[in-house]
Formats: C-alpha cells, sequence, structure tokens
C-alpha cells in the first residue's frame, strides 16, 4: 500500500506545522546525531557493506545475542517484505485491525491470508473454538494503529501451545510502551518466534530507514538467503552504529509523554461525537460518530496546517478512524482546538 500512509505531508499546499499522523515522536535532540553523520558524508562516495554485518555484531553485543540472531535492514516495512519473501506460498494469520503492509507483503508472495480478531480463546472456552492458526500467525505488539498490548503470558502461551506456527511479532513500538514484552534474548529462544524492530521510530529518524530482525539463527539464515545486497545505505549504517554506542541519543520522558497521551485523550473525549480510545503508548485511535476521517484530515490541513491519520484503510476499520499521535502539549491543545472548531463544538 503505497498510499495512506502517514506523514504525506507532500501532499498538501500548505506547510504542515504539527503533524500527529505518523506515530514518531518528532520533539528529541538528534542533534549529537547529525553531527555524527556530516563528518561521515564522504561515506556516500563508497558502496556500504553488501550485508550490515558490522551493525548486526553490534546490535547483537548490546542485546546479548549471537550476531546470527540479527538481520538489519532499510527499516521494518523492508522486514516485513523479506519474511514474507522468504516463506513464500505460506499461509498467514494476521491480528486485525494491524498495518496494512503484512498483508500486502503476504499476498505479494502468494500466501492465503486470514485476518482475526484474537489471538487465544477466553479461559473457559474450548480450544477448538479459537481462530485458525496457520504457516505464519502476524501481530504488532504495542499494535498499530490501536496502541494496545498483548500480555508477555498470553503471548508465550501462544507461541508455545502452537510449535508449528511462526509468530511474526513487530514490536517496533516497543520503546513506547511500559507493559512488559517479550525480549529479544527470551523470544530468540522459540524456533518459531521472529520480531520485529524499528529504530526509525525509537530515535525519529524515519528518512533514514533502519529497523532489524531478531530470530533463532535457522530462521535469520532463511530470511537473509532473499535479502538483496546493499539495501541498507552508508549514512544508516553510521547512523545505527552511532546508536547503539549512544543509546541515549534522542531522550524521551516516556512517563511524562504517556501521561500527556491520557490528558489529550480525555480533552478529545470532551467532544461530542468523538470518541478516543484507550491506548497502552502514545498513540491512540479516535471514531467519529458521523462523517468522514478522510475530510475531517482534509480540513485541519488545509485550513490549521495539522495532520492526522485517516485510519480507514486499515482493514476492519471505517470511514470514521482516524489515529493520533501524542506530541507537545502546545501542539496537541491546537489539535483539540481545531477539531472542535470543525465540529462546530462549545464545550
Amino acid at each position: 500500500m503505497i498510499q495512506g500512509h502517514g506523514d504525506d505531508r507532500y501532499r498538501f499546499d500548505r506547510e504542515i506545522r504539527a503533524d500527529f499522523s505518523s506515530n514518531v515522536y518528532a520533539h528529541v535532540d538528534l542533534e549529537p546525531l547529525k553531527a555524527h553523520l556530516r563528518a561521515r558524508l564522504d561515506d556516500i562516495g563508497r558502496y556500504p557493506e553488501p550485508e550490515p554485518y558490522s551493525l548486526e555484531k553490534a546490535l547483537a553485543k548490546r542485546l546479548g545475542i549471537d550476531p546470527a540472531a540479527v538481520c538489519v535492514t532499510a527499516g521494518a516495512t523492508e522486514a516485513i517484505y523479506l519474511i514474507a519473501h522468504a516463506f513464500k506460498g505460506s499461509h498467514s494469520t494476521i491480528l486485525a485491525p494491524t498495518f496494512s503492509e503484512y498483508a500486502d507483503a503476504c499476498r505479494l508472495y502468494a500466501h492465503s491470508v486470514a485476518p482475526v480478531s484474537v489471538l487465544l480463546p477466553k479461559k473457559g472456552r474450548c480450544a477448538e473454538n479459537r481462530p485458525p492458526l496457520h504457516s505464519l500467525f502476524w501481530l504488532c505488539n504495542p499494535n498499530n494503529p490501536t496502541g494496545t498490548v498483548i500480555p508477555k503470558e498470553q503471548l508465550v502461551r501462544a507461541i508455545e501451545d502452537n510449535p508449528e506456527t511462526i509468530f511474526v511479532i513487530d514490536q517496533s513500538y516497543g520503546f513506547f510502551t511500559q507493559e512488559t514484552l517479550l525480549t529479544a534474548k527470551e523470544a530468540i529462544r522459540y524456533p518459531n518466534v521472529i520480531q520485529l524492530h524499528s529504530m526509525t521510530k525509537r530515535y525519529a529518524m524515519p528518512g533514514l530507514r533502519l529497523g532489524y530482525i531478531t530470530a533463532h539463527p535457522q530462521l535469520i539464515e532463511k530470511i537473509r538467503s532473499v535479502r538483496m545486497p546493499w539495501s541498507v545505505n552508508a549514512l544508516a549504517i553510521a547512523a545505527g552504529l552511532y546508536l547503539t554506542q549512544h543509546p541515549d541519543t534522542a531522550r524521551i520522558d516516556l512517563t511524562a509523554l504517556l501521561t500527556e497521551t491520557q490528558r489529550l485523550r480525555d480533552r478529545l473525549n470532551a467532544i461530542p461525537g468523538l470518541t478516543a480510545e484507550p491506548t497502552q503508548t502514545h498513540f491512540f485511535l479516535c471514531r467519529l460518530e458521523k462523517g468522514r476521517a478522510a475530510d475531517l484530515k482534509q480540513r485541519l490541513a488545509e485550513e490549521y496546517g495539522i495532520l492526522i491519520r485517516d485510519a480507514s484503510n486499515f482493514e476492519g476499520l471505517d470511514e470514521g478512524c482516524f489515529r493520533i499521535a501524542t506530541q507537545t502539549p502546545e501542539e496537541n491543545d491546537r489539535l483539540v482546538e481545531a477539531i472542535r472548531n470543525i465540529l462546530k463544538v462549545n464545550v
């Protein structure tokens, strides 16, 4: 799905002054990283490593795992397509609503795709009533666009109860929740778990495209077999190496960010005709009782220079759904007032 993602400011003639459409928290200090990359600009005159071995080794050391369990990619999206390619023709079950690229990648590589809405049956239900698990089971945790988190114990139980199924767990937003998640060190012990990670999201550098996969070495070997050489550029590798050595770059006070998220949700929920749903991270789903999210997005961009994410193209969501990622309190207040004005609500 080339169209319909967030951060599509290029579609508008007016300057976007506040971007809520991407799940990147943009208000971080990247100057140390930028200074490092400015000093490495000569790298663009040379080929990067055909496969980013140096960064895989550095990440493995930081995670306390074998470098053979790490595969660096040009963002989490390349990781998704590599996995779909490596397991071409498989059956894929996708926990929905979620990021559309899982289904798009699977269909590109001839998977049969079955969306489901639950991971496991509730306690007391018969096992045969649970959704069928096929060759691959894709899920995002924390989930995009809802911000919800599957408890670690529930996820581990599903993995252990279904050893014939490969669980592809996208933890791109793992930094942005205080819920307990499955670590890479824990996950690689399972021969049926693949995890996706995003440095793009954590360090607010979507223009560089940098992510990585962690999994049992046998799974990584299969995925690496379909990786295109030189897919990760020299500056992205340089950035990744710098960030493994300076992990506190782009500091984020997560407690404060999540507190502000709750305040923003409360203000939005005070607007009649709009529901801001619960979340366990810094972004969340909103629903309009009347009207289309696409129209609201257009007016916010054109009249206020504010960008939101129309979420109607997520499978299982309707035209009234949109997603918000918390930004600064001042920007958040401008968003609330703009939506209130557009919906003509006096509160």
